[in-house]
């Protein structure tokens, strides 16, 4: 997908939430974000993540579905009201119907199937922030 320039210049604006217990997935993404001059908290747990969300407003959420503690879905029922405009993509290895039903039941917006590339990472938020602007938001 080749309208990765465009699509950072948005996400500049835009700040970005991840939680991932996997050290080198948070690792590796906050380099990429960063590299591309883009806003983004990682952290490890998903009270980590309310913890955050209770302090700073996000625009993009990403989560893995397998975390300690509270898991994924968990994590986007408990914040849902607090952030009903964010983008919400729930990262998984374990995708299923019914785990995307669920998902889709506490606001997901998206899913990515681990293992990820960047390029599929771009190519969802592309989707997503296409889909926000045509409906306005």
């Amino acid at each position: 997908m080749k309208t990765t320039g465009n699509l950072f210049v948005k996400l500049k604006d835009l700040k970005i939430l991840l939680i991932d217990d996997d050290e080198w997935i948070r690792d590796s993404l906050s380099l990429f974000f960063a590299g591309e001059g883009c806003s983004l908290d990682a952290f490890e747990t998903a009270e980590e993540g309310i913890e955050a969300i209770r302090k700073n407003t996000y625009d993009i959420i990403l989560t893995d579905y397998r975390l300690p503690g509270m898991d994924g879905l968990k994590f986007f029922g408990r914040i849902q009201r607090w952030c009903p405009h964010a983008i919400k993509i729930l990262i998984t290895a374990y995708g299923n119907r019914e785990l995307y039903a669920l998902a889709h039941e506490v606001g997901v917006n998206d899913y990515i199937e681990k293992p990820f590339t960047t390029d599929s990472i771009e190519e969802v938020l592309s989707r997503l922030l296409q889909d926000k602007e045509e409906q306005g938001q």
